[in-house]
């Protein structure tokens, strides 16, 4: 018995993630109503209270499904790049790029600091630092970057990346931004590399 509550709460909160996912790229965090959303999916108000606390807890949850979704599309493309060095520019340079996508643009970049606040303090960028924390170790092992301190390198390569999608997303024209962004991130990261490119 206990199991099969444990799954309806698992399934009712999964609807409201894909409900609210779809109503804040539609209308944006401020404009989607609860009571719209919870009706869409069969559900009660007290429901998304019981899963969630309130709207900012649902667009937290939201934005770390879709956050967490961007970087593991980063990392697929970084373990394609063919070493570890192109692998960190390639998965800096897809975050950025993803600052395209609508969904994105609303949700993470534009919605998600407005009501969340700092995006460095979000779980799924601390997930993302720790990642790129390792693949600077790995590259200050390897020679590869300068014997900087990891943490301090990660933190700034990935304020870097997430502060161009930032910009990318408030922008009036993001498709003329983003080559902008994503050249002077190369730019940056390159500084630390022991033999600069």
């Amino acid at each position: 018995m206990a199991k099969r509550r444990i799954e309806t709460m698992e399934e009712n909160r999964a609807k409201l993630i894909a409900a609210a996912r779809k109503a804040f790229a539609e209308k944006g965090y401020s404009a989607a109503s609860m009571d719209e959303l919870t009706a869409e999916v069969g559900l009660t108000r007290g429901a998304l209270y019981h899963n969630f606390g309130d709207k900012r807890g649902l667009l937290a949850a939201v934005v770390d499904q879709i956050d967490s979704e961007m970087a593991s599309r980063a990392q697929e493309i970084g373990a394609r790049a063919g070493n570890d060095w192109q692998g960190l520019l390639a998965e800096g340079t897809a975050y950025i790029e993803m600052a395209l996508d609508p969904e994105v643009q609303r949700i993470v970049l534009l919605d998600g600091p407005a009501v969340l606040g700092d995006p460095s303090q979000w779980p799924s960028q601390s997930s993302c630092l720790q990642v790129t924390k390792r693949a600077v170790e790995r590259l200050i092992a390897q020679g590869t970057l300068k014997p900087l301190d990891a943490e301090a390198a990660a933190r700034l390569l990935s304020g870097a990346a997430l502060n161009a999608a930032l910009w990318i997303a408030a922008s009036d024209s993001p498709k003329t931004v983003l080559p902008k962004a994503v050249e002077a991130f190369r730019c940056l990261a390159s500084g630390i590399l022991v033999r600069p490119q």
